[in-house]
C-alpha cells in the first residue's frame, strides 16, 4: 500500500538553521514512518530545499502552484515554527491561515504542528479562529500555546508536546574547532544574536556580557549567525561594541553549530534553536526573550535560570554581568537540571509524529 502525500507549510528556504532543521526532523520521521509516501515542501527556494532533502518542492510565493499542492494532498501539515502570529505582520498570519483553510475546504488531513502560537492581538485571534477551525488536529511546543489555540478553537484537542529539535542528531564528521580559530586553552563560550526591536539596547548589553565572560572568567567568545547573513550583521555589531575580543563564525550547518554548541561551557541565546541545541546537549545557558517563544520554553524546561535580559526592559548593564557572573557559578547545576528534563522533553517532541500518525490513519471527512 503507498503511503500518504504529506505537504508541509512553514518558513522554508530562507536559510534559517532553526527552520531547516525542523525541516530536516520532519521528513527524516516521514520518511522512516511511510516509506511508500511522499514529500512535498512549499519553500522559497524550491530548486535548493528539493536537492537538499530530496523532496518535492512547491514555490510558496506562487498561490496558483499551492493551491494544486494542496488539491494533490492527502495530508497538509502546518509547521512547524512560530507561523500563527501577527507580531511578524498581519500578511504573514493570513498567509500561513490561509493555507490552513484552503486545506481543511479541500476536505484533506490538516494538522497545526509543533507550533508557537502567537502573539495575537483581537484581529490575529479572529482570523485563526476563522481559518483552522477544521483542522483534524493540532499540537503546538509550549503550554501558553496550547492555553491560547485550545480559547480559539474549541472543538479542535489541541495538545501541548515540544519542538522536533529536540530529536534532531547531527550527523557531520567531527568539526575541526582550530580551523574555525577555536583553538584557545580557555572554556568556550557560543552567542546565537539576531535583529529585533532595541536593537542598540541589546547590543549594549549583549557586549557588556561579552566581555564579563572574557575579563573575568576567561573565556573564548564565538558568535553563530544562526539565521545567516542578518545574524552575522547583528553578531559583527556587539563585536564592534565589545572591548575584548569575541569571534564571528562562518555560517555552517545546523549539524556543525551543534558540535560547536556542544563543546561549550554556556550559551547566550536569542534564537529559540541555538537554546534547544543546547539544552538536548546539557549545556547551560542564559536565554534573551525577545519573543515570547523563547519565555515558553523557559517555563516548559522549568529552568531554574531567569533572563540574561529582555530586550526592551531597560536592563542596567551591572545586573547584566551579576546574572552572567551567577549563569558561570551555576553552571554544574543547571547542565544537571537539563539532563533531568531531557528524557521527557525527547518523548514530548516525539509526540508530534504520534498525533501525525493518528492523523494520516483517520478517515478523510
Amino acid at each position: 500500500m503507498n503511503g500518504p502525500r504529506v505537504l508541509i507549510s512553514g518558513y522554508y528556504g530562507f536559510g534559517n538553521l532553526g527552520d531547516e532543521a525542523l525541516l530536516d526532523v520532519i521528513v527524516s520521521r516521514l520518511r522512516a514512518a511511510y516509506p511508500g509516501g511522499s514529500i512535498d515542501v512549499l519553500s522559497a527556494d524550491p530548486a535548493a530545499t528539493a536537492a537538499r532533502l530530496g523532496v518535492e518542492s512547491t514555490p510558496r510565493a506562487d498561490l496558483g502552484a499551492v493551491r494544486r499542492a494542496i488539491d494533490r494532498a492527502d495530508v497538509v501539515l502546518s509547521g512547524g515554527g512560530g507561523l500563527l502570529q501577527n507580531v511578524t505582520s498581519l500578511r504573514s498570519l493570513l498567509y500561513y491561515a490561509g493555507i490552513v483553510r484552503t486545506a481543511t475546504r479541500a476536505h484533506k488531513r490538516t494538522m497545526i504542528f509543533a507550533q508557537s502560537i502567537g502573539p495575537l492581538d483581537v484581529f490575529g485571534r479572529a482570523v485563526v479562529r476563522a481559518c483552522c477551525g477544521g483542522v483534524t488536529a493540532a499540537t503546538v511546543r509550549d503550554e501558553s500555546s496550547r492555553r491560547l489555540l485550545a480559547s480559539l478553537l474549541p472543538k479542535v484537542r489541541v495538545e501541548r508536546t515540544a519542538d522536533p529539535v529536540f530529536l534532531f542528531r547531527p550527523d557531520e564528521a567531527p568539526l575541526d574547532l582550530a580551523a574555525e580559530g577555536l583553538a584557545g586553552s580557555g572554556p568556550l563560550v557560543v552567542v546565537s544574536a539576531r535583529r529585533w526591536q532595541h536593537n542598540e539596547a541589546t547590543i549594549s548589553l549583549l557586549a557588556a556580557a561579552v566581555d564579563r565572560l572574557a575579563n573575568e572568567h576567561g573565556a573564548q567568545v564565538a558568535f553563530i549567525p544562526l539565521g545567516g547573513a542578518p545574524d552575522a550583521d547583528v553578531s559583527t555589531s556587539v563585536i564592534r561594541r565589545a572591548k575584548s575580543a569575541p569571534l564571528l563564525l562562518p555560517e555552517m550547518t545546523l549539524g556543525q553549530a551543534a558540535q560547536i554548541i556542544g563543546r561549550a561551557s554556556l550559551v547566550i541565546g536569542m534564537r529559540l534553536h541555538a537554546l534547544i541545541i543546547a539544552a538536548r546537549l546539557g549545556v547551560p545557558f542564559c536565554a534573551v526573550p525577545y519573543d515570547p517563544k523563547v519565555s515558553a520554553l523557559l517555563a516548559d524546561l522549568r529552568y531554574p535560570l531567569p533572563p540574561l535580559f529582555v530586550p526592551g526592559d531597560k536592563a542596567p548593564a551591572k545586573d547584566v554581568i551579576a546574572r552572567v557572573d551567577d549563569a558561570w557559578r551555576r553552571r554544574a547545576e543547571l547542565a544537571a537540571h537539563l539532563q533531568s528534563v531531557m528524557a521527557e522533553t525527547e518523548q514530548l517532541a516525539q509526540r508530534n509524529f504520534d498525533v501525525l500518525d493518528e492523523v494520516v490513519t483517520h478517515d478523510t471527512p
